[in-house]
């Protein structure tokens, strides 16, 4: 009669982590923020000349700023 030998299983191999892992608190705060960058950007748009001359824009640099990407 023969001996049965003990099964061994493999070692376990260690996890591989992914290179990138998105994190949901890091996307709400990103998305958060280009949302403020928008609207900030956006509300150039409504100041008059003299409020733009005041925080030292143009009327042309103000819009150049608003239509620029939220990602930006």
């Amino acid at each position: 009669m023969s001996t049965i030998g003990t099964i061994q299983k493999p070692a376990p191999q260690a996890q591989e982590r992914p290179a990138f892992v998105l994190d949901p608190s890091a996307i709400a705060i990103w998305l958060w923020r280009a949302s403020e960058r928008r609207r900030t950007r956006r509300a150039l748009l409504s100041l008059n000349d003299e409020q733009l001359k005041d925080i030292g824009l143009s009327r042309s640099q103000a819009f150049a700023e608003a239509v620029r990407p939220f990602w930006e």
